[in-house]
């Protein structure tokens, strides 16, 4: 298997991961992968009492040594889903909603075994 297949793979796991943790919190899903042409991805938006909830997933092997997976969402990733969040609130008329910014952050143990998930607000 390539690299790129397996960190498909495991960004697969983890987002199914984040997925499943908010959903069985009375979060509902509103789109999955929401893709802006030139700009980047919305992982996961989730709607829960008409707030908005914007979620980037992050899925690493767990390392004490290595950042944590919320800290690899640096400034140059954060302008990106702002500006992706725009267009998606655009589209789905979100004028009058608030929006939350957070990081899924899932570690595994290499394998792609799920050790946690944490949300994250950023």
């Amino acid at each position: 298997m390539d690299n790129r297949t397996y960190k498909r793979k495991i960004g697969d796991i983890g987002e199914s991961n984040v997925l499943e943790y908010m959903t069985s919190r009375g979060f509902r899903l509103v789109v999955k992968n929401f893709e802006v042409h030139n700009v980047g991805e919305l992982d996961l938006v989730f709607e829960k009492d008409k707030d908005i909830y914007i979620v980037e997933v992050r899925t690493r092997k767990y390392n004490p040594n290595y950042p944590s997976p919320v800290e690899t969402v640096d400034s140059r990733k954060r302008r990106k889903i702002l500006s992706a969040s725009k267009v998606l609130i655009a589209k789905y008329k979100y004028y009058d909603r608030n929006i939350h910014f957070l990081v899924g952050q899932v570690t595994h143990n290499g394998q792609g075994l799920v050790q946690n998930v944490e949300i994250i607000p950023f």
